[in-house]
């Protein structure tokens, strides 16, 4: 059995891994930093220190919990990019260091792959697929020929679906993280109370816009605040409602308009906001009306996580694309096909 470690640090979770391709997820720890839901987002020093004193615990819990040496293992995957430059570093050279000391082959894994890849933990990924990979810093639409095989088929223009959440949350003062926030004030709410805008809705391409929305919606919490001190009662679960009816919307429409182009007659949802149970239901209902099997991982895989660096690890590894102690980070750039 092929057991291959996987590790990330990309932003505020710091997780570990061990999968197999037979098993599936044979080990898994995640710890989450709490520390910056008061400050109303990620504070990257904050995060990067937190790192430096939870992975090497963590990994040694999560190599106990396998019942794993290092001796034991086939290679080792770790998110080099995007993400926070100084929470990179850290699980980077924690993996470089255990890579060498090892003399385990080493994989850097893009954090994009590994949330398209989320979707290949459980069982094989069906491909040709149209991947929707949303969350706080990425919206992007792929066509997945097979995994290391993508072709991009539209992005957003400014903030993702996930930001949005966040700076629409902060707006109606309701806790950090907004989606999940938003998501349990909108159940309350009247999603057809106020028309929000949905941005490049008839542009003809695949590509997303989300700055407008954010700024719609502070207008109108704005005017209806008029000269008191907070919104009338109920007034923040319709606009919580309205403005995801809105993101959900337009996502939706691009996603449809892939697997029309495409063909695809599987499409997957990846990402935190993949999380978000008003999308999951939209998505099977309107894409699957327009031919395609939906599908998206489990909830635990949806926010960032080491099991689907793992995953990715073990199809970069098996394949032969390893990489060189010279890796480095990256805190943007595309996806680029390798297979």
């Amino acid at each position: 059995m092929s057991l291959y470690l996987g590790i990330e640090t990309s932003c505020d979770d710091t997780s570990c891994a061990v999968y197999s391709p037979e098993k599936g997820i044979v080990a898994y720890r995640t710890a989450s930093q709490l520390d910056h839901a008061k400050y109303g987002g990620v504070v990257p020093e904050i995060a990067s220190r937190t790192h430096m004193k939870t992975l090497l615990p963590l990994f040694e819990t999560v190599m106990e919990d396998a019942g794993l040496e290092l001796s034991g293992l086939a290679g080792i995957g770790v998110t080099n990019g995007p993400g926070l430059t100084g929470s990179l570093l850290v699980g980077l050279s924690f993996a470089k260091a255990l890579s060498f000391g090892s003399g385990l082959p080493l994989a850097g894994i893009h954090h994009i792959e590994g949330h398209i890849l989320a979707n290949a933990i459980d069982g094989p990924m069906e491909t040709p697929a149209v991947v929707l990979v949303v969350s706080g810093g990425h919206t992007q639409l792929f066509e997945v020929e097979r995994p290391g095989r993508y072709n991009l088929l539209g992005g957003t223009h400014d903030d993702a679906a996930g930001e949005a959440f966040d700076k629409i949350g902060k707006i109606l003062g309701l806790p950090y993280p907004g989606g999940p926030s938003i998501e349990k004030a909108a159940r309350e709410g009247d999603a057809a109370a106020f028309d929000f805008p949905r941005a490049m809705r008839t542009s003809g391409e695949c590509d997303f816009s989300f700055s407008g929305l954010k700024t719609a919606v502070r207008l109108k919490v704005e005017e209806l605040e008029g000269d008191s001190r907070g919104l009338p009662g109920g007034t923040v679960a319709d606009v919580a409602a309205s403005a995801q009816e809105a993101i959900v919307d337009i996502l939706a429409i691009k996603s449809v308009m892939a697997v029309e182009r495409t063909g695809a007659a599987r499409f997957y949802i990846a990402g935190g906001v993949a999380a978000n149970g008003r999308l999951r239901d939209v998505m099977s209902e309107r894409v699957g009306a327009a031919g395609a099997k939906v599908s998206w991982p489990p909830i635990r895989y949806c926010t960032d996580n080491a099991a689907m660096i793992a995953c990715a690890a073990c199809h970069h590894i098996s394949a032969g694309r390893t990489d060189g102690l010279e890796l480095n980070t990256f805190p943007r750039g595309e996806l680029i096909s390798w297979a």
